[in-house]
């Protein structure tokens, strides 16, 4: 099975970053000044400083671990049948996408892709409805970041065949 590009570190970490600092910054702030049990003598900057510099260095280290894990284990693979993709570091979910269902190919370069060198693959199929939600959504197979030139080849093999499916009538 292939992993994804290096490069996907990023979108790992940045996510983790959003989902810590919004979602957990209020339960974050209040649990930290807990743990170092401020009294009301103390400068509420420096009680504020500290607390800020623990929680971003606990973002930070948990951001990292997160990129680390996720990529490393998101794997796909092409067989001679469908497209199989793994993925997951607690829950593992596996995924499997007959040739035969795939409609469409969309491959999409936003600015962190431009600027590490990745692709980022949506394959749509036949009868899958999903939400929309950013690029991708809706699509049943989705590989966040595959090298530029994968993400080519990618498209050019599942449109190969869909021409193939559909050029009988």
């Amino acid at each position: 099975m292939k992993s994804l590009h290096s490069g996907s570190r990023w979108i790992f970490r940045l996510s983790t970053y959003g989902i810590f600092f919004i979602v957990v910054f209020f339960l974050g702030i209040y649990g930290i000044g807990f743990l170092l049990d401020l009294d009301e003598s103390s400068s509420f900057f420096g009680n504020l400083g500290m607390m800020l510099l623990i929680y971003l260095v606990l973002a930070i280290i948990l951001g990292e671990i997160y990129a680390r894990l996720a990529y490393q284990f998101w794997k796909y693979d092409f067989t001679t049948t469908e497209l199989k993709i793994e993925k997951g570091i607690i829950w593992k979910a596996y995924k499997s996408i007959p040739y035969q269902r795939v409609q469409n190919v969309e491959i999409h370069r936003g600015i962190m892709a431009r600027i590490f060198g990745f692709s980022t693959v949506a394959i749509h199929t036949a009868g899958y409805a999903a939400p929309r939600r950013g690029f991708g959504g809706g699509a049943e197979g989705n590989l966040p970041a595959v090298s530029i030139e994968d993400g080519e080849k990618i498209r050019k093999f599942l449109m190969g065949k869909i021409g193939k499916r559909g050029s009988g009538f």
